[in-house]
């Protein structure tokens, strides 16, 4: 068995109070895009391409995490390639997403309590925060959405769609069926296979989505047991904005 095939060990979720008590020593590493990055690194903006009110045409994250990436990228075997999905998302995105999640499950589970609702959701969409001590993962440019796909660009299986919300999505779910069949074989293999990449570059896994894994961020130093976080909020700055301050620094 070599490691590409190691099973995937199911993990608990983390305890978001003393995760986001960790400590953030930022040193301002900046967003980048990923559109021009060659393969076998390939880039599709989920969001943008659903129609999610604010999302980008372009994904972008901090620049060691491109660097993590694309060292992701290069593990895979011959003809698999790594797919991003999402990375750095603007506030408003996240507040769509986040409270799209809970009236859904307000309509389903009419007798749940605000705190139930909220943990239902955050299985999967973090609330929306730009907290400077306790961000959203998405908002530090240190949280990416990942699949794989093949040499023709089709996607590969991984059991659910990107951001279902099914118990399937669990990274290890496909872990406990006791007598796979072919698909749920190849499901496996390919789980095992995006983890394996990712996880070898220096990310970790959010437990409830086969598809998200973080770097630098709270979540990161939560998983790796680091002292700190290396990012908090990170901000994309609009042409208007640099020219107002290259203007007030140059008069100044």
């Amino acid at each position: 068995m070599n490691f590409l095939s190691q099973p995937l060990q199911s993990q608990p979720e983390p305890d978001w109070a003393r995760l986001q008590a960790l400590p953030i020593v930022d040193k301002g590493e900046p967003l980048v895009p990923l559109g021009l990055v060659p393969s076998p690194l390939r880039v599709y903006p989920a969001y943008f391409h659903l129609g999610v009110p604010g999302a980008l045409t372009e994904c972008y994250v901090r620049r060691p995490v491109l660097e993590r990436l694309q060292q992701a990228a290069m593990l895979l075997p011959a003809g698999v390639e790594l797919v991003v999905l999402d990375g750095w998302r603007p506030f408003r995105v996240q507040q769509y997403l986040y409270e799209t999640l809970v009236d859904a499950l307000s309509r389903q589970y009419p007798d749940e309590d605000e705190q139930g609702l909220l943990t239902r959701a955050r299985h999967f969409v973090a609330p929306p925060s730009a907290d400077d001590a306790a961000p959203s993962p998405h908002l530090t440019g240190g949280a990416v959405d990942v699949c794989l796909c093949d040499g023709t660009g089709r996607l590969l299986n991984m059991g659910t769609g990107f951001d279902d919300i099914s118990p399937w999505s669990y990274t290890a779910a496909f872990e406990s069926v006791v007598r796979p069949g072919a698909e749920e074989a190849e499901i496996i293999e390919n789980r095992r296979l995006l983890h394996s990449c990712m996880t070898r570059a220096g990310f970790t896994n959010l437990p409830s989505e086969w598809w998200h894994y973080d770097y630098g961020n709270q979540s990161w130093a939560w998983y790796s047991q680091q002292p700190h976080a290396l990012f908090g909020v990170a901000q994309q700055h609009s042409l208007a904005e640099r020219w107002r301050a290259q203007v007030a620094s140059a008069g100044g």
